[in-house]
């Protein structure tokens, strides 16, 4: 019962960070910054706001100083929305989980293209001619989702289809 209420203690602190950070914090060195989760201890005494600050390294440490000196104003906010007794002392981390993702993701495609030689994978070369086939479907029917399929099939069943084919209010 008590990882419950942390968890939603966690959801309401990573919210009200995030809403503050986007919204009301007027702050110039606050840019570029999504908040990705928020960490309680068990005592909800401390809370750690993790976040992603995309830009250079000096554009991430002003931000940085920019959210330490915003931790009150924050906590303030939390005050409002918590009916807790205690208000978390609020931390701000950077999460490196975001850069690394990137970078792994810029790894692995340089490994794939020099595996390839230089061609894409056999998974974007197959997307890449499903994007050129474009029309070559034109001799098939229409698919049942287009209004011409409908009307079309219908046409072709009579009355009765068109009707079972509307929608009504009443059971069948």
């Amino acid at each position: 019962m008590k990882s419950h209420r942390i968890a939603r203690v966690s959801e309401v602190i990573r919210e009200t960070a995030a809403n503050a950070i986007l919204f009301e914090l007027k702050d110039p060195r606050v840019k570029n910054v999504t908040v990705t989760r928020a960490e309680v201890s068990g005592d909800l005494q401390h809370a750690k706001v993790f976040v992603s600050v995309m830009g250079t390294e000096k554009e991430q440490q002003l931000t940085m100083h920019g959210l330490k000196s915003a931790a009150g104003f924050v906590q303030t906010k939390l005050a409002d929305r918590l009916t807790s007794r205690y208000v978390p002392h609020v931390t701000f981390v950077i999460d490196e989980g975001v850069k690394k993702s990137i970078e792994i993701a810029r790894l692995i495609r340089e490994e794939n293209e020099r595996l390839t030689g230089g061609q894409p994978a056999p998974e974007e070369a197959e997307d890449e001619a499903d994007e050129s086939d474009g029309d070559a479907d034109e001799g098939t029917e229409p698919t049942p989702e287009s209004p011409s399929a409908a009307s079309e099939h219908a046409a072709e069943q009579g009355p009765r289809a068109e009707a079972a084919e509307g929608t009504t209010d009443r059971p069948n």
